[in-house]
This record gives structure tokens, sequence and C-alpha cells, in this order.
């Protein structure tokens, strides 16, 4: 009696071990299908829609790679290139095509000298590179070009055929923004503008997009409210007596 009862006392023990095993083990697993904290947050709000990492919307190429700083010799050097052609040609006055012309003497000049003297110095002539163009880079770059093009003129003759009256606004906007900055900066300053803009706008987006979104959501949502305003006062009333001016 006394073994049965030790029997019976272990098998208890033992079915109390496993209960408290298979609970564990049923715990964890709620908790691996639980969805996370991620997947729990609320949809934030970010600029323009954007769904992708400021990298990928770039491109995720090298080009992102400069603009976002990841290798900083490179944009650094990037950048530093583009200032000194603007200082070159902006504020020292420099041409174009006198800097050509000065670069390709320079060049010349040192390049015969040098294979007309490398047999009286015991040297090997230069090892000039035969370089030609790709005809299939010639022709990708010719229909990418065309392509652009014919959508650019396809977008203004919609625009032009008067069917959409807010995107006519926001396009003669737009135009009426860049007229004004000719004004002020020719294209070599203004192209210098852009390009140092999109190498300081995005890292500083990216560092700080959270605050840069939230403020964002709040200006969009005042500009969609007396957007809103504007279009029943004014925009409703100009499309309405376009469309009787068309049925006369």
């Amino acid at each position: 009696m006394a073994e049965r009862s030790d029997e019976t006392l272990l098998d208890k023990i033992t079915e109390k071990i496993h209960a408290v095993h298979d609970s564990s083990s049923s715990d964890s697993d709620d908790e691996k299908n639980k969805p996370s904290d991620s997947s729990l947050k609320p949809n934030i709000y970010r600029l323009f829609g954007r769904e992708k990492p400021v990298h990928q919307v770039l491109g995720g190429g090298k080009s992102a790679d400069l603009f976002l700083w990841r290798n900083k010799k490179a944009s650094a050097a990037v950048l530093g290139g583009a200032t000194a052609i603007w200082v070159l040609f902006e504020l020292m006055e420099y041409h174009l095509l006198t800097l050509v012309g000065h670069i390709l003497i320079l060049t010349l000049a040192i390049l015969f000298l040098w294979s007309n003297a490398a047999s009286f110095i015991n040297k090997s002539p230069p090892n000039i590179p035969h370089v030609s163009i790709p005809e299939d880079l010639a022709v990708n770059i010719a229909l990418s070009l065309r392509f652009e093009i014919n959508r650019s003129i396809a977008a203004l003759r919609e625009i032009a055929s008067g069917r959409d009256l807010k995107k006519f606004l926001a396009v003669i906007a737009g135009l009426w923004v860049v007229s004004i900055l000719g004004s002020y900066l020719n294209f070599l300053s203004l192209f210098y503008l852009v390009f140092v803009l999109l190498h300081t706008v995005p890292i500083v987006y990216e560092k700080y997009e959270d605050k840069i979104d939230s403020f964002g959501e709040k200006a969009v949502a005042e500009i969609k409210k007396q957007y809103a305003v504007f279009d029943a006062k004014v925009l409703s009333k100009v499309s309405k007596g376009l469309s009787k001016d068309k049925k006369h």
C-alpha cells in the first residue's frame, strides 16, 4: 500500500509539472502570435503620402547616398566641386568656353611634351585611353529625353484645354514663382541653389522627420481648410461661369 501511495504521489507531481509546462508554453505561443507594437501603432502622417524611407524615395542608389551623406567624403567632394564651379563662373565671372579652352590647351600641351620627352628621360610615353560613347547609351539618353519632352507637352496641352481649373491655377502659380526667382537669380545660381538644397534638406528631414511631419500635418490641414473656403467662394463660381459659356 505504501508503494502504491508513493507511486500515486509521484504521478500527481509529474502531472502538475507537465500542466505548468504546458501553460507556460501556451503563454509563450500567445505572445508570439500577438501583433507587435509597431503594428498596433496608428498610421503616422508622412509628407506627400510617403510610405518608404527617405533613402528609397530618393532612388536608393548612389545618388541617394550622396544626398543623405552616407559617404561623407564623396558628398563633400561633390558639393565642394559645385561650389567651386559657382564661384568660378558667378563670382569671378569666368566663361564656360574660356574654361574649356584653357583646360584643353593645358592638357594637350602636357601630353604633347610628355610624349616627346619620354625618350630623353627614359620613361614610357603616356597611355592615352581610347574613349568612345556607346551607341546604346546615346540611344537610351535620346529616348528618355524624348519621352520626358512628350510627356511635358501632353501635360501642358491637357492643362491648356481648360478641363481642370485647379491644376491650371497650380501650374500658373508654380510658373509665377519660377519667374520671380528668375528675376533675382540667373540659371547658374538657381541651379546651384537647388543643388545645395538637395544636399541639405533630405538629411535634415531624415534626422527630424517626426517633428517635420507633425508640423506638415498641421500645415496641410490649414491649407486644405483655406483652399476649401477659396474653392467655395471663387473657384466653384468661376467653373460654373465657364461651363455656362461653353453651353451657350
